[in-house]
């Protein structure tokens, strides 16, 4: 595969309000990790009053530099998706704010997703916050704004079925779908990999180039990151298929063969990828699975 075009010299201090443009700062949760990078960023837009997009963890720390930070000017607080590290948050820094959280709500999945879902066997559900509900759920394509910022909401499913971006006139903040650090994890049946490749084309489509993600630095060429993220995947998929030529496997074996020596700490992430993959296959008739799909099934090519 073509070398990856990731930038991670990033390392904020948590806590401290760090400016990226004209009435734009982001503070970073003190909550880096494998998955996090160097910690979850919540960002507040505008200078009269304040939109709050991702509020982060559960962290008493977090929350009160996000209020110090928003300086009683905050408005709302808007969440792109409902995973812990993200969204669970919320309810606390409201209690501070006295503002509404506002989000696409709780997590669809398609009738695919569900029925795995329901048969219990592909496993699934990291950092999913159960429990997040918005107080006003946001369809695709609304506004929201105030004095001196406006955003426009997109769905974006894939990484999760409830992922909004929020579109401004400086860019756009892309929550887990395109990060400048690191691929995103697709982990059935709550992640969804057809779902997520047509939210890239649709955000491909439209006109935003730098985003702002929801870990590490702004992607400053976000159309040349998604097109290296699509074609990454389609590199992805055909090194699982050769794979599969060489003889039916399962999705630890296929872990090993398509990501050599990958760090341990990352094999339980890769292997809910390429299971991604593998019943994206499924779905598309060109791969079987020995007693039906599930995370420890053996996949052989039809």
């Amino acid at each position: 595969m073509a070398e990856d075009p990731f930038d991670r010299d990033h390392a904020p201090v948590p806590g401290r309000p760090e400016p990226l443009a004209p009435g734009l700062i982001a503070v970073t949760a003190a909550n880096p990790g494998p998955m996090t990078f160097t910690g979850t960023r919540t960002y507040l837009l505008g200078d009269r009053e304040a939109a709050v997009i991702d509020p982060g963890p559960l962290d008493p720390a977090h929350q009160a530099a996000v209020a110090a930070a928003a300086g009683g000017r905050a408005t709302a607080i808007l969440v792109t998706h409902g995973h812990r590290d993200h969204s669970e948050g919320a309810r606390a820094l409201q209690e501070i704010l006295q503002v509404p959280i506002l989000g696409f709500g709780p997590a669809e999945r398609s009738p695919a997703m569900a029925a795995l879902a329901a048969s219990g066997a592909i496993g699934g559900g990291e950092g999913v916050d159960a429990g997040f509900v918005p107080d006003r759920r946001l369809a695709d394509g609304e506004e929201v704004g105030g004095a001196g910022w406006r955003l426009s909401a997109v769905h974006t499913p894939g990484h999760l079925g409830d992922h909004l971006s929020f579109a401004w006139e400086g860019g756009l903040f892309s929550g887990d779908t395109v990060m400048g650090w690191a691929t995103t994890l697709i982990s059935p049946p709550d992640g969804d990999l057809g779902a997520f490749l047509a939210s890239l084309r649709r955000l491909r489509a439209r006109g935003e180039r730098r985003y702002f993600p929801g870990h590490g630095k702004p992607v400053k060429d976000a159309h040349a990151m998604i097109d290296w993220q699509i074609a990454h995947r389609a590199g992805r998929e055909a090194q699982i298929r050769a794979a599969l030529a060489r003889g039916p496997a399962d999705a630890p074996s296929l872990v090993a063969q398509v990501y050599p020596g990958l760090d341990p700490a990352l094999r339980g992430a890769a292997g809910r990828n390429v299971l991604a993959h593998l019943i994206d296959l499924v779905e598309r008739g060109a791969v079987g699975a020995e007693g039906g799909v599930a995370a420890g099934a053996t996949y052989h090519l039809l």
